[in-house]
């Protein structure tokens, strides 16, 4: 059976991928802007479109996969509903930020960098999220709970589901 490009693995199809390909020239210099662009779209990038681009810039797979692993803000799978970072700072972490990793982790069953497997939840550790004031924090879809404690995490996560 013949294999139709149109549509990739989660059935979705790849005019919208085309779109954003289209906006820019084939020139090199627009991979960052164009991966920024795929992310927002699917949540991560999905090999489909990292082979589009690649043939679209006319530049290696490697190279594509390379800026992708490099680059802290890219990823390579899909993220929860809820996506929660941790961060692990030294002044976070300093003031319990770990506690609150391990209540999490014990919360969803999953690690760092897993999402579960209904797709809700997604955990990643984070460094320093600019917010060492209100240490220790974490995020949820960006929005940052600072002073946090394990009760607080339980009162956030229950409130989610």
């Amino acid at each position: 059976m013949e294999e139709n490009k149109n549509v990739c693995n989660c059935g979705c199809t790849n005019e919208e991928l085309n779109k954003i390909l289209n906006t820019y020239t084939q020139n090199k210099d627009n991979l960052i802007q164009i991966l920024n662009e795929v992310q927002e779209y699917y949540g991560y990038i999905p090999k489909h479109a990292q082979i589009a681009i690649s043939e679209y810039l006319s530049i290696p797979m490697a190279e594509v996969y390379g800026v992708i692993t490099f680059y802290s803000r890219f990823t390579l799978k899909p993220k929860g509903k809820y996506h929660i970072a941790v961060c692990l700072g030294t002044a976070c972490y300093v003031k319990g930020s770990g506690k609150i990793m391990d209540r999490l982790q014990e919360k969803l069953g999953i690690k760092p960098g897993e999402t579960t497997k209904d797709g809700k939840f997604s955990i990643e550790a984070t460094r320093c999220v600019g917010a060492c004031g209100l240490a220790p924090v974490f995020t949820v879809n960006g929005e940052v709970y600072g002073k946090a404690t394990v009760q607080k995490l339980d009162q956030v996560l229950d409130s989610l589901e």
